[in-house]
């Protein structure tokens, strides 16, 4: 199965404000019916990357089959970074920097690693703020998440990703 995931966090511009990150998982299904399910989240006091990659892993870890991924987002980071290199980099060097420090949001890493593995993923970055529209579904996306509290909102369409 073919899935698109746009997803996005958003802190707002400070750290210390609402934020929000939430991913949309848009599929067709056997009959050739278009679904789209959305997984939107507040969440305070944290870091716009940190909740790029949360977005990501939302998406990733909703399949309940392993699919053929095509992940959107508007975060360069976690799309240059996420690669084969990278990750075998880190993981010869026990997640460590040379200074003996763990890398930022590690546990989140390994998620998304973790997340990554069942499914075949194409990595697609989308200019953030200049009307590009797979990029505005992800911005509108995570400020409704910023609004909305630390509760999980799944709205589910009755289509079925098993």
């Amino acid at each position: 199965m073919k899935v698109k995931i746009f997803s996005d966090g958003s802190a707002r511009g400070n750290p210390d404000g609402p934020g929000g990150y939430g991913t949309i998982i848009q599929y067709v299904d056997k009959n050739g019916n278009l679904h789209e399910k959305e997984i939107s989240a507040g969440y305070d006091k944290t870091t716009n990357n940190r909740m790029e990659l949360m977005g990501a892993i939302m998406g990733l870890e909703a399949l309940n089959r392993p699919c053929e991924v095509e992940l959107f987002s508007d975060s360069k980071y976690v799309i240059s970074a996420f690669n084969e290199n990278w990750v075998a980099g880190w993981l010869k060097k026990n997640w460590k920097k040379s200074d003996g420090k763990p890398v930022k949001n590690v546990e989140l890493w390994k998620r998304l690693l973790e997340a990554k593995e069942r499914h075949q993923v194409t990595w697609n970055w989308v200019k953030g703020h200049d009307g590009h529209p797979e990029n505005e579904r992800c911005d509108n996306l995570a400020t409704t998440a910023a609004d909305q509290s630390a509760e999980l909102l799944l709205h589910d369409d009755g289509g079925d990703l098993r």
